[in-house]
């Protein structure tokens, strides 16, 4: 069976979303598991397509960065699958398609994990880069400050009743961020 997974980080980003379930449609999916959510927030639906893997099965993503964020949590997504004697198959790298049951795509995927791990590094480094140098000059201004902080939204929905996987879910947050804004 193949099982398709569609993940944007917000809700505002429809386009993307939508086109992402035409192509797991094209390409065959049985099933697809959608979220809007950060890719350090819980995914549920992620866990739910994995545990509905059998052997011989495939999950299917159209971007790799619609899945993992780094080769170690690639690396361990990739062992849940593999356990259950499934595959991976990522269907838009260039013009062609990964899949993890060969040798071959297992190889081209760790080789672009690393270079999509070392690119999100290297855009960090350089904006801090930049960071340090406005400051320098005196034009850093820092984040604008918005009507209500994550935390403030944290503590204001609790308040209200709202379930910590609620909560991070609606705003898009990991577990750790969650209790992070209820010690501020």
């Amino acid at each position: 069976m193949l099982v398709g997974y569609a993940r944007t980080s917000t809700v505002e980003q429809q386009a993307g979303f939508e086109s992402q379930l035409v192509e797991l449609n094209a390409y065959g999916c049985e099933r697809i598991y959608k979220e809007q959510v950060s890719s350090v927030a819980t995914r549920q639906q992620l866990d739910s397509a994995i545990d509905l893997l059998r052997e011989g099965d495939k999950l299917v993503v159209t971007k790799l960065d619609r899945l993992a964020r780094s080769v170690s949590h690639m690396g361990d997504i990739l062992e849940q699958i593999e356990v259950k004697g499934a595959g991976l198959v990522i269907l838009s790298l260039g013009s062609e398609r990964i899949d993890t049951t060969t040798a071959t795509g297992k190889l081209i995927l760790n080789m672009m994990v690393s270079v999509a791990q070392f690119e999100r590094e290297m855009m960090k480094e350089r904006q801090q880069e930049g960071i340090k140098r406005a400051k320098a000059e005196g034009k850093y201004k820092g984040r604008v400050p918005t009507a209500m902080n994550k935390a403030d939204k944290v503590k204001a929905l609790v308040e209200a009743g709202v379930g910590r996987i609620q909560i991070m879910e609606q705003l898009g947050i990991s577990r750790a961020s969650y209790y992070r804004c209820l010690s501020v």
